[in-house]
């Protein structure tokens, strides 16, 4: 009686305070009368918004970093070709040379195919292995006689090769054929649990190999998907695409942070902006919540005109990043010690797609204002993106 008499108290004296105080009053309320009467204890979850939070089991897991010890990250991106052909000799000279000290490489890619010769019947049951990186034990060898921190990039949603294998598995247009984006490539279905253990099973294969961190890229539906939605046939829950993007990232850390690896999720660089991306499911908060490391791609290129008051971003790389990075500290710095370690995508390609006047010429200079943004907003890690693995020559990367 004494603790219901307490929370009314405190009830009272929240209800004086702002529109949103006295919302979060109430919820806490709840939370606190349902525990006095011996139910589960639930908790808003202020981090989101007032009252568009999700609510918690009080047991719910504790997110912890497994590799408390690890360096600050300094990485670029290496495709599967790269890592099991000839360009492997020429990126590994530049980490060698300069203050890199890891590469984030494709162990499943945007098509779905696991990149290795896996011999798991579970792993070639659900989807396709391909001999890009013939060596998988050597490729780890060699990374560790380097000092490379090795990173597994999971393309997760993206998965042609799932789609066409297991339609159900996928989106499907009326007639019974696979949907396709503009570029021929289909999507598995976020809300499917089959799909969710798929990727954590190649995952936590790739912790068996010695990867310290999983990368999971393409947490998310199909850009535009609240557009497409009704005109597709799926199965789907109760959930919101944002609840079920997320719940992937929670039962992908719950899985695979006991076996010492982090969890590391690549978002659209704009989703630190807006207070949610509801069409593809993405939240930046509610991933931050669960990830280890979040990695937003916040290439200038992919930001229209007048973002962070800039007539052409992609011309404008340290105000860019700068504006973008001020933003995520803005969503993140509330989620006190569920905030991950912020490593951003930054470009190292030149986006001539834009058109004459639109865009830079990408190189040293423009790498380093982006490094120098990051490092004058506070943000120590970050990961060097050109999609054919050609670096610019000469960057300064402290």
């Amino acid at each position: 009686m004494d603790n219901i008499i307490s929370v009314l108290l405190l009830l009272c004296n929240l209800l004086t305070g702002s529109g949103e105080d006295s919302l979060a009053a109430k919820q806490l309320a709840v939370a606190y009368l349902n525990a006095a009467a011996g139910q589960t204890i639930i908790k808003p979850d202020m981090r989101h918004g007032y009252g568009g939070g999700k609510v918690e089991a009080a047991a719910a897991s504790v997110k912890k970093d497994p590799q408390p010890d690890a360096p600050l990250i300094k990485g670029i991106y290496v495709t599967a070709h790269s890592a099991g052909g000839a360009r492997m000799e020429s990126l590994l000279k530049l980490v060698d040379d300069t203050e890199l000290n890891s590469m984030v490489i494709d162990i499943k890619d945007d098509y779905g195919y696991i990149t290795y010769p896996t011999t798991t019947p579970e792993l070639l049951e659900t989807g396709e292995s391909k001999k890009y990186i013939r060596d998988i034990g050597g490729l780890i060898t060699t990374l560790k006689q380097h000092a490379i921190y090795p990173i597994a990039r999971i393309v997760v949603f993206k998965d042609t090769v799932l789609a066409r294998k297991q339609p159900e598995l996928s989106f499907l247009h009326l007639d019974g054929t696979i949907w396709k984006n503009g570029r021929g490539e289909s999507f598995v279905n976020p809300y499917r649990k089959e799909v969710w253990e798929y990727n954590v099973a190649v995952a936590k294969e790739a912790a068996k190999l010695g990867f310290k961190e999983i990368q999971f890229d393409y947490v998310r539906f199909p850009e535009g998907f609240e557009n497409k939605a009704d005109s597709l046939t799926f199965n789907k829950t109760e959930q919101s695409r944002v609840d079920a993007v997320a719940g992937f990232v929670k039962y992908a850390r719950e899985q695979l942070e006991p076996l010492g690896v982090r969890v590391s999720i690549d978002i659209f660089g704009y989703a630190a902006s807006v207070p949610a991306a509801e069409g593809i499911g993405q939240d930046f908060v509610k991933i931050s919540n669960d990830a280890h490391v979040i990695s937003p791609m916040v290439y200038p290129s992919h930001y229209s005109a007048g973002w962070f008051k800039q007539a052409d971003p992609d011309k404008s790389p340290y105000e860019t990043i700068k504006g973008a990075m001020l933003d995520t500290h803005k969503k993140l710095d509330p989620t006190g010690e569920l905030k991950p370690i912020i490593r951003p995508w930054i470009q190292d390609f030149t986006a001539s797609w834009l058109g004459r006047g639109h865009y830079l010429k990408y190189g040293k200079a423009e790498v380093e204002a982006q490094i120098k943004a990051l490092h004058d907003t506070d943000v120590k890690e970050y990961l060097l993106w050109n999609a054919g693995n050609k670096y610019s020559p000469g960057v300064a990367y402290k």
